[in-house]
């Protein structure tokens, strides 16, 4: 949530500031501004809504020249959405401008001392009481900004990314972070500040991640230096070469990011097990499964901890890890393990999966798992984020940069990079056969072209689209390897179209919802040859008797469905434990094209943001 940009160099700030902002946009935000320097006045404009809202009050307002400049996206938490509480804030003298991500837990008593001491506030937020204490810090003790912010972060509870910059020193900016992310991007004369890379892609190939307590005081003429916010101590900065590239990062043609990550998922599925998959030789390669084996093969059980879409992937891996591998599997919202005191032991193995490797409630679960003793392993797509450097060991997904908000491709890939997992665990384990074996691998390896085979139910599905884009609830129901397909397709629906959905085991639907269906409800049935096909097409029964309107995701060729279902998508067959990487692309693309009918903003809606970095 929220995004951070910022430039210092020989180049004029405002166009890199401007496009980084439109580049973090799919991180979910109500609010935009930015704060231009140029040696002599600080220019700063800022509005509730979007960047481009900005872009056309900032060129009205404001000068836009300037070599420093820093600005931001935010995601409401300590004060609504208004142009007040935008960021860039001023302290109080007019001489500190900063952007902030993160909750700052204690502001409530430290601005209550602030106003003691004659300060005033202008906004609602957090993020002015943060610096005013730096200002007050920096006055009180004599010093400069990099030791006062130093100071001022020990004073802090919460989580942040933060940059800053004082008027009379112009050619430094400060930043830190903890629990939220902060990179650095290395130019020649010149410094990018962004909550990842892509802001910053086409200037450098270097970066530098901040690590949690660190924070940087970057200067023109000296580099950066880095520190340690607890001790002062100085920490040797680690330069990374991005492997991100600017085409990746556009839409490539697509009317939006999220359609073109649909239709990336042959090649992102490829990619994900590409080098890992070896089929000719029944050999599956993962270098963190294989370092660690003892640990998952002497593993009492595996805790699998995730947030949202990856919590959907978490449950599909639980039917493999279980049926293929047979080592008992829990599946847990990170935001309530985290909570509820959980039983760890050090024979534990725990899994924590997500898209963005930022989330904070799933990096939380992680530490907490950490210090029980257990084995942590991540799955993640962000090459050098948090759960990357948090955890023992992990896993890439290799999906490439997803940007719009509804995750898709990330699904795919983490069910994936599971699967082989499994498989790896059940080969060491002697608990699949050899035959067996061979026929996963070589079907998994076909996922691609039968993905491929999938998305060409586009149009159709767009016609079911136009039918049902205007009712008010849609009920998904799926059985085994399928019911998390049925939560993950409601998921998408609501995200996106705002229209109520509900996911449940088609087994449930007696339990409850039945109660729900009449001629203008539209039901979702994931009825696939491969799992209960027999008792699911009873439930269609029961559903076509009440007169509800039937949309059946089917295994190419199906009969039995068809004659009872109001519309039927097929999907290349395939054996069980695969079926979710198919039946999820019709649902993917329903949910598009409901919300595309309905006029919704596909890539960025409402409320949401990509990495949720606050709890």
């Amino acid at each position: 949530m929220c995004g951070i940009v910022g430039y210092i160099g020989h180049r004029e700030a405002y166009p890199i500031v401007l496009k980084g902002l439109k580049r973090l946009e799919y991180r979910g935000y109500d609010s935009a501004g930015i704060a231009l320097y140029d040696g002599t006045d600080i220019k700063l404009s800022k509005t509730k809504g979007k960047v481009a809202d900005l872009e056309d009050k900032l060129e009205k307002e404001i000068s836009t020249t300037g070599s420093l400049g820093i600005g931001h996206t935010r995601w409401a938490t300590h004060g609504v959405p208004n142009d007040i509480n935008s960021h860039p804030h001023y302290s109080n003298s007019g001489d500190l401008v900063i952007i902030h991500n993160g909750i700052i837990e204690n502001y409530e008593s430290l601005k209550k001392e602030l106003i003691k001491r004659g300060y005033t506030f202008k906004s609602d937020t957090d993020t002015e009481v943060l610096v005013n204490l730096i200002e007050d810090v920096k006055k009180n003790e004599n010093i400069k900004l990099g030791k006062a912010v130093q100071i001022a972060l020990n004073q802090v509870i919460g989580a942040y990314a933060i940059a800053v910059f004082d008027k009379n020193k112009p050619n430094e900016i400060v930043v830190a972070r903890l629990g939220s992310p902060l990179a650095i991007g290395i130019g020649d004369d010149e410094f990018f500040i962004a909550s990842d890379a892509s802001p910053f892609i086409e200037y450098t190939k270097n970066a530098i991640y901040l690590e949690d307590e660190e924070m940087a005081i970057i200067r023109r003429d000296k580099g950066v230096k880095i520190r340690k916010i607890h001790d002062d101590s100085l920490v040797d900065p680690y330069v990374q070469a991005l492997k991100l590239n600017l085409e990746q990062i556009e839409k490539g043609g697509y009317e939006h990011f999220m359609l073109k990550e649909i239709y990336e998922q042959p090649s992102a599925i490829l990619d994900t097990f590409r080098g890992r998959l070896l089929t000719d030789k029944a050999i599956i390669k993962m270098a963190g499964v294989e370092d660690n084996m003892k640990k998952f093969l002497n593993a009492n059980r595996i805790i699998i901890v995730a947030c949202g879409t990856s919590w959907h992937a978490g449950l599909v891996a639980e039917y493999i890890f279980e049926d293929l591998a047979r080592i008992p599997v829990e599946v847990e919202y990170a935001s309530e393990f985290r909570y509820r005191n959980p039983i760890i032991t050090e024979n534990d193995v725990l899994i924590a999966i997500s898209q963005s490797g930022e989330t904070a409630d799933t990096l939380a679960a992680i530490k907490l798992a950490k210090s029980k003793g257990a084995f942590v392993f991540g799955v993640c797509n962000v090459v050098g984020s948090s759960i990357a450097r948090e955890t023992h060991a992990g896993a890439y997904t290799h999906a490439g940069p997803e940007i719009g908000v509804a995750s898709t491709k990330a699904f795919t890939t983490q069910i994936t990079v599971l699967t082989l997992m499994a498989l790896r665990l059940a080969r060491a384990k002697g608990t699949i056969s050899s035959s067996d074996y061979r026929h996963h691998l070589i079907e998994l390896e076909l996922i691609p072209e039968k993905v491929k085979k999938a998305l060409e139910s586009d149009d159709y599905v767009k016609s079911i689209a136009a039918i049902y884009k205007d009712v008010h609830n849609f009920l998904y129901l799926g059985r085994g390897y399928n019911f998390p397909v049925a939560l993950e397709g409601a998921l998408k629906l609501k995200e996106i179209s705002y229209i109520h959905a509900e996911g449940y085991p088609a087994a449930e639907m007696k339990h409850g919802p039945i109660a729900l269906i009449d001629e203008n409800m539209p039901i979702v049935v994931i009825a696939t040859k491969k799992g209960h096909y027999e008792k699911v097409v009873s439930n269609i029964q029961e559903i076509k008797s009440r007169k509800g309107k039937i949309i059946g995701i089917v295994t190419e060729g199906d009969k039995q469905v068809k004659e009872l279902a109001d519309h039927v998508i097929e999907v290349p067959e395939t054996i069980e434990s695969l079926t979710p990487l198919l039946t999820t692309i019709p649902l993917q693309l329903l949910s598009y094209h409901i919300a595309l009918m309905l006029g919704k903003n596909v890539d960025q809606p409402r409320n949401l943001a990509k990495a949720v970095t606050v709890e």
